[in-house]
């Protein structure tokens, strides 16, 4: 991971007790970004990469990016990767994002068949027990956290994913740069 992203967990100052969800960027900043996403959802997919390639380069320093877990119904194996998540990020949080990371990169090449050996190869790969990742697939505390997050984005009505909210102003499925980035410097000049 590079130093242009500052990685770290946030204490449950975001509303829910007990959990503590990855945050990219500044986590002090009160400019936050609310990300809910599927990990199986390529339009979740693309955000991700406009995260990387544009938003974190430019705002990383100013802006706390807030990821939650909303696994959608019709995506087969998108709840057992945001459970993965939870428990490659309770081991170390850059590994959780990275898994993040890789999973949403190959979903054009992952199914329901294949999903738990390529978990097992991201976590041979990352020096960690290939075994004990695919048994916190029935983690029910990790699984808990990832309901807390649906449960959340349910009663702030998302539906669709990614839903992004910036500072309240919601984006929803298709993301378009120049919107998120004036809302963000919007949000920026009145801090």
């Amino acid at each position: 991971m590079s130093g242009r992203v500052l990685l770290t967990l946030l204490a449950s100052s975001v509303g829910l007790s007990g959990q503590q969800p990855v945050v990219e960027g500044l986590a002090e900043s009160k400019v936050r970004v609310l990300i809910y996403e599927d990990l199986q959802c390529s339009d979740c997919a693309e955000f991700r990469r406009m995260m990387d390639d544009k938003l974190l380069p430019r705002y990383a320093s100013r802006v706390a990016f807030v990821h939650r877990d909303f696994p959608l119904a019709k995506h087969a194996w998108a709840r057992q990767a945001a459970v993965a998540a939870r428990y490659f990020g309770e081991r170390k949080p850059e590994l959780g994002l990275a898994f993040r990371r890789q999973i949403m990169a190959s979903i054009e090449r992952t199914t329901t068949e294949n999903f738990k050996e390529r978990l097992t190869e991201f976590a041979r790969a990352n020096g960690e027990n290939p075994a004990a990742a695919i048994a916190a697939l029935d983690d029910s505390h990790l699984a808990s956290l990832v309901e807390r997050d649906f449960q959340d984005g349910v009663a702030r009505g998302v539906v669709h994913t990614p839903t992004v909210f910036v500072n309240g102003r919601a984006f929803v499925e298709h993301v378009p740069l120049d919107k998120i980035s004036e809302a963000l410097d919007d949000a920026l000049s009145g801090h």
